[in-house]
């Protein structure tokens, strides 16, 4: 078994070293633990003992070994054998696991410090993330159910229907409704669990290779555990996060796919360290591997690993190159070995598994306050019912004879007992069945979106999907948007197009270079690059002059800035048979090593320390000494090689504001490179500038030292290269800059113009250069040229004024200034950077600023000086700020904040919501955005070229920017007025429905005597009123799609909130009361004095009920059809389907059949037969149902006529507009495109993440090189991933 010991690191707040052993099999050399212990336990130097193992005399076994610093407490947590401790170096103890303890307590009891001894439990690599077993399911889901308001509240309703002395109806009332409702919910719960059972079964009993007394075994993932030798082959996946340490690829090289991790397909290169590579490649050597692994607490950071192996004395720099991480798939690799460093739970993906924030509807939140409207109301209608049946008992009932029940209750008691018989009855106002029908339309709605061929992208075949069910109404509210732009607005597809070299610009059509008219004619063709056997077909070049001048040779610097492209970059290469595969970390480094291998200048291989390209017709290796790689911070890449003549050049490329800040006193072209850049910038051009140094070998052998000790660093690593970095990086010669075309997507503009017609804001947050972003904003018509744009000086210059204002006026604390901060509205716009928004918020550190705050009240409250007006005094001052910054935005048109970083994003999204209590939505398409996707109320990824993670972190997701328009103007607005319909005329029904009881009461001395046939009750919005409301839910629409996108302005009364709050809740109210004083006293009126035609008056109770009830079932079901704005056959056979299944279920029950089967169910015994036969019961029913639904269609009219809203007149010229719309598609002509005359400047933001640097500098290679004769005689095709 291996001699391998796993240490977890992580610095507490007071820089003290928690380190944990998680497993250690066999003691390894003595010097080891002694640099172990005394390098990285400072804290132990106090004590006047050390270790000493050694393994030849002893042999000692943990299962995990932790220590801590707390306080003034070091906690030793372990579980040993025996072992060996010594006071001073020779003079050994031999002690158990007691004398262990006590002589800890022993020795450090003159430090004030405590030592123990506890039993630590590591876990094993089994993972569980189902719910339920067969014996938890049932009790655990019912608990989880009942924890919401509604299903506890009607289980406590079950509970008082069975208690004799106050029930009022039969307890299948309320337990048929409820246990349907339980049940739907617990058989969705259970199908999902079995799947997660199915799923971890599966994962559980996966089979992999695992390093057992010697040799590699075959067991399953679920019994591996840290500190295990794992055997992983092709196409396997990875069981647990492990540390590669060798392949049988050259130099440990192994490819992965971490689909599962972040939904991207393309591979993923991961290498082992040199030396494992080299001396553990067979089972002997794998099993006398002895070394020390000191690394980072589990965590869920799956960009970042930070670890140090310690091995034969030598310490090795771990990252996240060196690990395969569960979840990955291995590919291209036959073989691979790794140690186990964490299991289960504690691995990566898992620990990112926890639950996504829950987002809630507007219509949510307000649904719910008036469900405790209506409970209020209901207790004051029970509470008043209460109190008439205690007087009328008192006045009537208790000297009436005939009514006289032998109980002997008080009117006091007999009117407690009503108040919860009424809540009984009246329970029905809290409609049950109102959160499951909700759920089934969200449900629809969303499968509505999942089909919507007009959102599916056929290049890519991705569908639209909407991956939430709970948030689509919340689509038609939306007020402000917050996008991304890079991959969101453009395509993040680059192209390289033109170049400058030492002052020259290359990539005109029409430049200085051709003056001769005919002549520049030959050259307005694409540059034809068929010298060039490694040439991209699909790459194009319109300036024919670079291509002469680089085959010519004469110009040394265009030389070197090719060579650079070829040579500074992380770019992979992978060989296919004659086939030459590309890895880029971004776009843009794809797009610039494809223009290098173009125009002559071919990345062909690298091998452990060296490149090799091909120079026009010679090749030339490279020998690489260090890999300088991009990070957010740097904005710029390096590399320093050493060329086959022995000089060592450094060769940088980087973004204009870092490398213009390193440049040489001596460089050349600094001017004019900065006018061509202006240029690019004004074509909405992505710019990065090209540099270089030489190095002398003194100055690189001084700088390595400093390089490697920075590397194995394990606090601040990352701090500490940047350190080492910046003294190599200066003092450069700038040899050009390059640019990269990202182009819009399509339709954008057309799309942010109808969201801007619709009311909605959109902002801007990108990462890159503001001048990048200002003319994407122009490009994509965000920005106009009519537009006056405030930046960052101006608006902290209004603020700072707006503070001084607040400050000088007495009452400033306690009135808000109304005055708008621009007098002309409608013609701003705010283009603002990170910096500022740090600036103009005090969003710098918290520490310091929670400091700075503190003395500033001070000063000003011991001094009679006014405040510095640029800083707050408190934080009532700060959040004043933040709230005058959203109110100036949002008088703004457009705003665009860029270089900000994720949480500056999520800090924009998070003041909007905040101040403005607006609903909003983020779009994104890459890793950055997902704090900003997440915060808003609504996130929405794009598939594009920076992988999945936005989409995974999405409520929906789609493939192209233009799809915003119709996710919002058409899914989003019909969802919101379905929604708000249902839930209108869901609280109308029930109201209508119940508020009869009430009527009732005051004819039977408030009795708590219901006025339906109890299974009427049962099955009212079960069967009889359900199917017609749910389908308005799920079908109806005012306009079709195109007239939607046609008239954004449709799009307002969602924003407004103006189809369902609390006005149209009474509106609701009042219509219910008013259609149930129609149900019950126009009945009750016509059974006063009535005959029937044998004579007898049917004016009994039963009959009297289903007259009523049949009212109602006919009056609600057509109600609902007023309501109805698109008609299919499905609605119509709802409705009559409705009618139909209540008069035929009635007759049923009210059957003498049934009766005989169950007597005392089943009372209404010839009820329906009896009084339906009788025709003016009929034209009773017709004459209420008419008088309930002649105001409705009144009011209707009245409104389309006098006050006709935007979706009226659209519907009443509809016929004309679609003629028009089909019209206007038969001469449809694709627009030209213009760009703003402006001249306005950008940069290049470089926006691909951390590449591959560390992984290739690390000593390895990612491909042996091929050899020169097969590279000769093959024809290699290149693709750019």
């Amino acid at each position: 078994m291996s001699n391998i010991r796993i240490l977890r690191q992580k610095k507490s707040k007071k820089s003290k070293k928690k380190i944990r052993i998680v497993r250690l099999w066999q003691l390894c050399l003595n010097s080891v633990v002694e640099t172990a212990f005394h390098r990285n336990l400072p804290y132990m130097k106090k004590t006047s003992f050390y270790f000493d193992f050694r393994v030849s005399d002893i042999s000692i076994c943990y299962s995990s070994l932790t220590f801590q610093k707390v306080h003034e407490k070091v906690c030793i947590i372990s579980q040993p054998t025996s072992f060996k401790l010594t006071e001073e170096p020779g003079l050994h103890e031999k002690c158990n696991s007691s004398q262990f303890s006590s002589f800890w307590m022993r020795t450090c009891k003159n430090e004030d410090s405590m030592f123990y001894c506890s039993y630590i439990c590591f876990q094993g690599n089994a993972i569980k993330t189902y719910k339920y077993n067969v014996l938890t399911f049932l009790p655990l889901n019912l608990y989880e159910q009942f924890k919401r308001a509604a299903n506890l509240y009607f289980l406590c309703l079950l509970i008082l229907q069975i208690i004799p002395q106050i029930s009022t109806l039969p307890w299948y009332t309320t337990l048929v409704p409820l246990v349907l409702v339980l049940g739907i919910t617990a058989i969705k719960d259970l199908v999902d669990d079995l799947a997660r059972h199915r799923m971890d079964k599966e994962i559980n009993n996966r089979r992999c290779d695992v390093l057992l007394n010697g040799r590699f075994e075959e067991t399953r993932w679920m019994n591996l555990q840290v500190g295990d030798v794992v055997r992983i082959k092709k196409n396997d996946f990875i069981p647990a996060d492990i540390l590669l340490l060798s392949s049988s690829n050259p130099n440990s090289l192994c490819y992965v796919e971490t689909a599962e991790l972040d939904g991207e397909t393309n591979l993923k290169f991961k290498m082992g360290l040199k030396v494992t590579d080299e001396r553990l490649q067979e089972e002997d050597q794998l099993a006398r591997y002895n070394a020390l692994i000191l690394c980072e607490e589990p965590n869920n950071r799956l960009d970042k690993f930070m670890g140090t192996m310690i091995w034969d004395s030598q310490s090795y720099a771990l990252d996240l190159d060196n690990m395969l991480l569960r979840g990955c798939k291995i590919r291209n690799t036959d073989v691979c070995h790794g140690l186990v460093i964490f299991a289960g739970n504690d691995t990566k993906i898992m620990r990112n598994g926890g639950k996504t924030r829950f987002k809630r509807t507007r219509i949510d939140i307000l649904m719910n306050y008036m469900v405790y409207t209506i409970f209020a109301l209901l207790v004051l209608l029970c509470a008043g019912l209460a109190i008439g049946h205690t007087y009328w008992y008192e006045s009537i009932g208790s000297k009436a004879w005939y009514l006289y029940d032998g109980l002997g209750y008080s009117s006091s008691t007999r009117g407690f007992l009503s108040f919860w018989g009424y809540i009984i009855i009246l329970n029905t106002m809290v409609p049950i069945s109102l959160y499951v029908s909700v759920e089934v339309i969200r449900l629809g709605q969303s499968k509505f979106i999942n089909w919507d061929l007009q959102m599916y992208y056929a290049d890519k075949d991705t569908p639209a999907k909407a991956r939430t069910t709970t948030l689509n109404e919340q689509l038609g509210q939306i007020e402000y948007i917050f996008s991304d732009k890079t991959g969101t607005l453009t395509q993040n597809i680059m192209a390289f197009k033109k170049c400058t070299i030492t002052g020259l610009t290359y990539g005109e059509t029409n430049h200085h270079h051709f003056i001769h008219f005919t002549f520049s004619l030959i050259f307005t063709q694409p540059v034809d690059f068929s010298w060039n056997k490694y040439a991209d077909k699909k790459f194009q070049f319109e300036d024919h002059f670079l291509v002469s001048c680089i085959r010519s040779k004469k110009d040394p610097q265009i030389h070197e800035f090719f060579k650079l492209l070829s040579l500074c970059h992380t770019v992979m290469v992978e060989h296919k048979g004659d086939e030459l595969v590309y890895q880029a970390a971004s776009p843009d480094e794809g797009a610039l090593v494809t223009a290098a291998c173009n125009f002559g200048y071919v990345f062909l291989s690298r091998t452990q320390d060296t490149i090799t390209i091909l120079e026009m017709d010679h090749e030339e290796t490279y020998e690489m000494l260090a890999l300088l790689d991009f990070n957010s911070d740097r904005k710029r890449m390096s590399i320093i090689l050493r060329f086959p003549d022995g000089k060592i050049r450094l060769y940088c490329k980087g973004a204009d504001t870092v490398i213009y800040q390193r440049l040489d006193a001596n460089s050349k072209n600094i001017e004019t490179t900065q006018e061509a850049l202006d240029i690019f910038a004004n074509e909405t051009l992505r710019t990065l500038c090209l540099c270089y140094k030489d190095i002398s070998q003194a100055e690189f052998d001084a700088w390595s030292q400093k390089h490697q000790a920075a590397s194995v660093s394990m606090g601040n690593r990352e701090e500490a290269l940047d350190t080492v970095y910046e003294e190599i990086e200066e003092n450069l010669l700038l040899i050009g800059a390059t640019a990269i075309e990202d182009k819009l997507q399509d339709g954008v503009p057309e799309t942010i113009a109808k969201l801007a017609k619709a009311n909605i804001k959109i902002w801007v947050l990108t990462g890159d250069k503001k001048e990048t972003a200002e003319n994407i904003g122009y490009s994509c018509q965000l920005l106009t040229d009519n537009m006056k744009i405030h930046y960052g000086e101006d608006v902290n210059v209004q603020l700072r004024n707006r503070q001084t204002q607040r400050r000088n006026d007495p009452q400033g604390r306690n009135k808000k200034l109304k005055e708008q901060f621009f007098t002309e509205s409608g013609n701003n716009a705010l283009v603002i950077t990170g910096g500022w928004l740090n600036e103009i918020l005090y969003e710098k550190k918290k520490k310091r600023r929670r400091l700075r705050l503190k003395k500033l009240r001070k000063r000003f409250t011991n001094s009679t000086n006014p405040p510095d007006s640029n800083q707050p005094v408190d934080d009532w001052e700060k959040e004043k700020r933040q709230e005058d910054f959203v109110d100036m935005a949002c008088e703004c048109s457009a705003v665009i904040c860029c270089r900000v970083t994720p949480k500056q994003k999520a800090n924009v999204v998070s003041l909007v919501k905040r101040y403005k209590k607006a609903v909003t939505l983020s779009i994104g398409d890459g890793a950055n955005d997902v704090n900003m996707i997440k915060t808003a109320d609504i996130g929405v990824g794009i598939s594009g070229q920076e992988g999945m993670q936005a989409v995974m972190s999405s409520d929906y997701a789609f493939a192209q920017f233009r799809y915003l328009q119709r996710l919002l103007l058409v899914h989003g607005r019909w969802s919101y007025i379905r929604m708000c319909k249902f839930l209108r005329y869901f609280f109308y029904k029930n109201f209508a429905f119940t508020l009869v009881h009430f009527w009732f009461s005051f004819f039977n001395g408030f009795s708590s005597q219901t006025a339906y046939e109890d299974w009427f009750i049962t099955l009212y919005n079960v069967c009889y009123s359900s199917l017609p409301v749910l389908l308005v839910g799920l079908l109806d629409q005012d306009v079709n799609d195109k007239l939607s996108l046609r008239f954004p302005k449709l799009y307002l009364p969602g924003q407004q909130g103006s189809l369902f709050n609390y006005k149209n809740f009474f509106i609701s109210l009042f219509h219910g009361i008013f259609t149930s004083l129609m149900i019950f006293f126009i009945p009750y009126g016509a059974f006063l004095q009535t005959m029937g035609q044998d004579g007898e008056a049917p004016s009994d109770y039963q009959s009297f009920a289903v007259v009523a009830a049949s009212s109602l079932i006919i009056t609600v079901n057509l109600q609902i059809s007023l309501n109805t704005s698109y008609w299919t056959f499905v609605n119509f056979f709802a409705v009559i389907g409705s009618i139909a299944i209540y008069f035929g279920v009635m007759f049923d029950i009210h059957s003498a059949g049934i009766h005989v089967i169950l007597p005392t169910t089943f009372t209404f015994t010839g009820a329906a037969s009896n009084a339906l036969r009788q025709p003016y019961l009929w034209l009773t029913i017709i004459l209420t149902v008419g008088i309930c639904l002649l105001p409705v269609i009144c009011i209707q009219f009245l409104y389309q006529t006098i006050w006709p809203s935007v979706g009226d007149k659209v519907q009443r010229n509809r016929m004309k507009y679609e003629l028009e719309d089909e019209e206007e598609e038969r001469k449809k002509k694709k627009p030209a495109f213009q760009r703003g005359g402006r001249s306005r400047r950008s940069a290049y933001a470089f926006s691909h993440s951390s590449g591959y640097a560390d992984l290739i500098a690390s000593g390895r290679s990612i491909r042996q090189r091929p050899r020169t004769n097969e590279r000769a005689n093959g024809k290699w095709e290149r693709r750019v991933f």
